[in-house]
């Protein structure tokens, strides 16, 4: 199963109509359980520094998804949002400049070659990390690139399951990532000897935010790969189990996860 083709259907619709990407964007941010985890630690970021007006690198930006609630939630702010993908940055410039957001930029970087020193006050990495192989040069370059006391967020799966690896080989998205994930250990051993101090570290997708991941993003995503016929009866599927899906989520949020398919890393240079 892969992601990559679902994506494109998504991208070809939300370029009709910006309505249609704001209606997306508040979808994505109600059915996927790591968008909860990152939108609470950014709040708390903004409450820790005030009012201070902040300087934030979306790095691996995507549809543009948390750039559009930085813009709003983290005001007073400037964002600098990127992506490899020339496509997804053309529309994300559209969407923006029509909606009339002037304090969000552009551009098409990897992040392998970045080479900002000393300007961002925090940097935004949302299931980016897992896809590239030399990590400890990311790394380095989020170091150089922010302020002193500036803030790292990422977003990524564990090696608990958070690639599926543990599953069944059919249903497995290895294919699209570089590594299976990430432990606690291993990023602490990678960004702490870089000068990383580690904030928090948060387990997502436990036990009952892996049932609602399967439940309500897993299962539908499966049957689109069998069938595009299936988006007519998605509306009726999510209408039966969407209730039980949040109720899971919303105990996933709430609980302490010892364990979990996704990590919530919070460091500070």
């Amino acid at each position: 199963m892969n992601y990559d083709p679902i994506k494109d259907i998504f991208a070809g619709t939300i370029k009709k109509r910006p309505i249609l990407r704001i209606i997306f964007y508040r979808l994505l941010n109600l059915f996927f359980l790591r968008s909860w985890y990152v939108r609470r630690e950014l709040k708390n970021i903004r409450k820790i520094t005030n009012n201070k007006e902040l300087s934030v690198y979306d790095a691996g930006s995507g549809f543009g998804q948390y750039t559009y609630f930085m813009h709003k939630q983290l005001q007073p702010c400037s964002i600098y949002s990127i992506d490899v993908k020339e496509e997804w940055i053309n529309d994300c410039k559209k969407f923006f400049s029509l909606r009339k957001i002037d304090n969000v930029s552009f551009g098409i970087e990897d992040l392998t070659k970045i080479d900002h020193q000393n300007k961002f006050d925090l940097i935004l990495s949302v299931d980016v990390m897992e896809h590239i192989e030399e990590d400890r040069l990311v790394f380095q370059n989020f170091y150089n690139a922010l302020k002193k006391d500036g803030f790292l967020l990422i977003n990524t799966p564990s090696v608990y399951g958070g690639s599926d690896v543990h599953g069944d080989e059919e249903e497995s998205f290895i294919g699209e990532h570089a590594r299976d994930g990430y432990s606690p250990e291993d990023l602490r051993n990678k960004l702490e000897p870089l000068g990383f101090k580690i904030e928090k570290i948060k387990f997502a997708y436990g036990f009952w935010g892996d049932k609602a991941w399967r439940l309500g993003i897993k299962t539908p995503m499966r049957l689109l790969n069998l069938s595009k016929l299936f988006f007519l009866i998605l509306p009726l599927y999510f209408l039966i189990t969407f209730p039980f899906t949040l109720i899971m989520m919303f105990i996933d949020y709430k609980s302490d996860n010892k364990i979990g398919a996704g990590i919530n890393l919070l460091a500070k240079k």
